[in-house]
């Protein structure tokens, strides 16, 4: 079969898949049930079985993840519209944006130390801990791979999805900001799509620490790389 007809069917497949889990997850809204869970999984055994090159399944799909550009500028909109609530609480952003960067580069650093993972892998698990449109921009600064980094971004969000809700109420945090903070910080945009699902000021927060901890990724890239070697 012609290649570029597999690729627009592996399109057609991603969209069609994750609509249906989307109204799954809607009617019986469970972490297990959610589409960035749902989606990946079917995905990965459906390349699996039919042996589809990942080249071949991105040659179509990669539109998909050109998108999540414009998604995540779409977050300035709630930015504005809870920005009062925003200004009252600079320390804590300030501190969330901190936490998730240095957190997020030390434990992935601390990964690949510790499983002794090759150095494509290893650089490439660096950015991680951002959205997928700031890791892919600061890859290249700590010389890994992109296809890589948007697998490790991926797992990132999914893991801290479906254990962020469970670890802030085993926290006892009850305070719309620190949760908003926590989610964006920790799980991107998985974590703020969760955040949402919470409350607008959650989700607004979560927004506000995932852009600016991307940013910030991207722009300190180039001297992270040169203290981790």
């Amino acid at each position: 079969m012609n290649t570029h007809l597999i690729a627009l069917l592996f399109f057609a497949a991603t969209v069609v898949i994750y609509g249906v889990s989307k109204g799954l997850y809607q009617r019986r809204p469970r972490l297990w049930l959610s589409p960035v869970v749902v989606t990946p999984i079917a995905l990965i055994i459906l390349v699996k079985l039919t042996h589809t090159p990942f080249a071949v399944y991105f040659e179509d799909t990669r539109w998909l993840s050109w998108l999540l550009g414009p998604a995540t500028i779409a977050f300035a909109y709630p930015i504005y519209t809870q920005r009062a609530l925003l200004r009252r609480y600079p320390v804590t952003l300030f501190v969330g944006v901190s936490a998730g960067l240095c957190l997020g580069l030390f434990s992935s650093w601390l990964l690949a130390r510790l499983f002794g993972l090759p150095p494509d892998l290893a650089h490439s698990l660096l950015p991680r801990s951002v959205s997928t449109p700031f890791a892919l921009a600061a890859a290249g600064a700590f010389g890994g791979d992109k296809n890589l980094t948007v697998i490790c971004v991926m797992v990132t969000g999914i893991f801290g999805l479906l254990i962020g809700d469970a670890f802030l109420g085993w926290l006892g945090l009850r305070s719309s900001v620190s949760k908003g903070a926590a989610l964006g910080a920790s799980a991107h945009g998985f974590g703020t799509s969760k955040a949402y699902e919470i409350g607008d000021q959650e989700g607004a927060v979560a927004s506000l620490v995932m852009v600016f901890t991307g940013v910030s990724m991207v722009l300190l890239a180039p001297l992270f790389a040169h203290w981790v070697g």
